[in-house]
């Protein structure tokens, strides 16, 4: 793990302040933010996704503790304290951290371990609500701390994955795909095909700024997570459209259907879950021909199909605002973004949408000013720029 000793550092008075008496042995752990960089929504319905590990992350110190409790304490959050001895989902506990310490540590029982207590103190420089993928990074740094203080077998990334996936599900209580937890359990930029149980994925080493590009993205004020809702609509809906023709997920059918059965799938289900099939279909080309461009180098491709991926997701998926969000709308930052970037680079809403953050590849001698730009009318660090992280969540002892 790079800069082991900066988190020992850093959190090892937190921890102690945290445990009484004598300490056991301490462990490290670091779990990455993400950034979905192409396929927009399509995971859930078994498409096709790239995503790539970013420069932020979660930071964890872990250690045993004599009591038959988890408790986690993160800066700036009220501590999560859970007993071994109920583990069950708890619906009053949807959408809170305690519901992320009890799934995990349910579903790493699973897997045959012996539980014992232990303290974890986190920092995080990923932005909470900014559509970073914080709560899959929470998830597989306790996946990893889990994993390496009850003893037992090893948990590969895409098992890893799966097991948070099913903890955001079942015990967050949101129906989202496995984009996120599998982009932070591998690492790197990779491509993702979701048509079968067990995720395939193909890594390629990229850097964007080589290629005098910066992955920027900018929270637009609007915190994704009060609209769990409006995006579990996505993928509710996306299925209706499957199963009235016969199909669980849009992946099993072929998009002539949607147009052979147009106006039947319009009466039964209304226009937007037909917008958003149409939306799946035109993602699933660009995300295959954006992924080629990556693997030749050819920037002036990808972005091009970047700007046709945003249009997609702004017409057809129309993500780009949360109802009742009044202020900082997505789509008015797309609009800002644009202005700045003058016909160059590619803006597109990032991620699940209905507020979050949105995404752009700006030039390298724009970066500066564009960032400026958006701080000025988003908020003084509303604009960051990221990079590709190689490391996926890992947990080293010290």
């Amino acid at each position: 793990m790079k800069d082991i000793n900066s988190i020992a550092d850093r959190l090892s008075p937190y921890l102690a302040s945290k445990v009484e008496g004598p300490s056991g042995p301490v462990l490290a752990i670091r779990s990455p933010a993400r950034s979905e960089i192409a396929g927009n929504h399509t995971d859930h319905e078994g498409g096709r996704v790239i995503a790539g590990a970013l420069d932020r992350s979660i930071e964890c110190l872990a250690t045993p503790v004599a009591s038959h409790e988890l408790r986690v304490y993160s800066e700036g959050f009220e501590p999560v304290h859970v007993t071994l001895d109920d583990l069950e989902p708890r619906p009053d506990e949807y959408v809170s951290s305690t519901a992320l310490v009890r799934g995990m540590a349910a579903q790493m029982l699973a897997t045959g371990r012996t539980p014992q207590g232990f303290a974890l103190v986190m920092t995080s420089d990923i932005p909470s609500g900014g559509g970073l993928s914080s709560s899959a990074a929470y998830e597989l740094a306790l996946c990893r701390a889990m994993e390496a203080l009850w003893p037992g077998r090893a948990i590969d990334p895409i098992e890893a994955a799966q097991m948070a996936q099913r903890v955001e599900q079942d015990w967050f209580g949101k129906p989202c795909g496995l984009m996120d937890q599998l982009a932070v359990s591998l690492g790197g930029l990779s491509y993702m095909d979701f048509r079968d149980a067990d995720p395939r994925a193909q890594k390629l080493s990229f850097d964007f700024a080589e290629h005098d590009y910066a992955l920027v993205l900018t929270e637009v004020g609007c915190d994704h997570s009060a609209y769990t809702d409006e995006y579990a609509a996505v993928p509710t809906e996306m299925k209706q459209v499957a199963e009235a023709l016969g199909y669980e997920r849009l992946a099993d059918i072929k998009e002539d259907a949607l147009f052979w059965y147009l106006r039947a799938l319009r009466h039964r289900l209304g226009d937007r879950p037909v917008l958003w099939a149409f939306h799946y279909f035109q993602e699933m080309r660009l995300v295959d021909a954006r992924w080629d461009a990556l693997k030749k180098g050819d920037m002036g491709r990808f972005i091009e199909l970047t700007r046709r991926s945003g249009a997609s997701s702004a017409m057809f998926l129309q993500n780009v605002s949360a109802a009742g969000a009044r202020e900082q709308d997505c789509m008015v930052a797309i609009a800002l973004s644009e202005h700045l970037l003058q016909g160059r680079g590619a803006t597109r809403i990032h991620g699940g949408g209905f507020g979050g953050s949105i995404q752009a590849f700006v030039p390298s001698e724009l970066t500066s000013m564009y960032a400026a730009g958006m701080n000025k009318w988003l908020g003084s660090d509303a604009c960051k720029v990221y990079e590709i992280a190689d490391e996926g969540a890992e947990a080293e002892w010290l």
